[in-house]
């Protein structure tokens, strides 16, 4: 680690060990421009996605400049709103493989968790000892599917049995005044709820806005909790942003269209 990180940067604010390190980068701080740009298509923007029609080199210098502030590569997915956790169990080189996972999970000092997103959910998860931390990728399918607990039963193993109190960050997100979804999402996720958690998901949706039969504003901050719930994580931060709303500082697909990918990470210092 060479670098300091962005000051546009966000550092999670939660209480965990001292040897868990985290941020959230924001649209600032690199060289991208036009729709990959800071608001507005200024120069300037953090595009850290290779997939999204971003200049190749522009890319490469924004994820030079992010990797300078780390211990490492970070380990990138290829993200397929599934349930799929990756292990990072080594150094990513340039040319290695890029698993196929919404999640992944480290146990060795050094190596770096990291989730993209542009409205998805970055959820960010260390026990309370600091002997795993991991980075899952929550759009509503992968959430409503069991991403987070996938992630935190994995970890779990990888822990060995020393774990025994979780934390979890909520990273930006699409917020509950923009999540717009039809009828089938609400359903999807009350036919995957408990008993006693069916009141909660219910409350996560509320009728869209007049003329739009059918449709609901969700919260996928309420959904989370709830799914984190469920895993025995109830120490929970964080989700109090909108990609949607906050254009200055958040990439926002559901906003944009054309647009850049933002990334969340986590590892274990030395």
């Amino acid at each position: 680690m060479s670098a300091t990180p962005d000051p546009a940067w966000l550092v999670p604010d939660w209480p965990a060990p001292a040897r868990v390190r985290a941020l959230s980068t924001t649209r600032q701080g690199g060289v991208s421009q036009g729709p990959y740009g800071l608001a507005g298509g200024m120069p300037g923007g953090l595009n850290l996605g290779t997939h999204v029609g971003d200049d190749a080199a522009d890319v490469a210098r924004n994820r030079a400049r992010l990797a300078a502030c780390l211990p490492s590569m970070p380990q990138w997915l290829e993200q397929v709103h599934g349930c799929a956790v990756a292990t990072v169990d080594h150094v990513a080189a340039p040319g290695d493989p890029v698993p196929q996972a919404d999640a992944s999970l480290a146990i060795t000092p050094g190596h770096v968790c990291a989730v993209m997103t542009a409205d998805c959910l970055p959820v960010l998860l260390c026990d309370a000892q600091g002997t795993v931390v991991g980075a899952a990728h929550a759009g509503w399918r992968g959430l409503c599917n069991g991403v987070i607990e996938a992630t935190l039963a994995r970890m779990q193993a990888a822990a060995g049995g020393a774990a025994t109190r979780w934390l979890a960050w909520l990273g930006p997100a699409i917020g509950p005044d923009a999540f717009e979804v039809g009828a089938e999402v609400r359903e999807a996720f009350l036919a995957q709820a408990r008993p006693h958690e069916h009141a909660a998901v219910a409350a996560a949706f509320r009728a869209g806005a007049s003329g739009t039969s059918g449709k609901y504003f969700a919260d996928i901050y309420a959904l989370a909790r709830t799914r984190l719930a469920r895993a025995g994580c109830v120490d929970i931060h964080g989700g109090n942003a909108c990609t949607v709303a906050d254009a200055e500082r958040f990439y926002s697909y559901r906003r944009d269209g054309v647009t850049g990918r933002m990334a969340s990470l986590v590892w274990l210092a030395d």
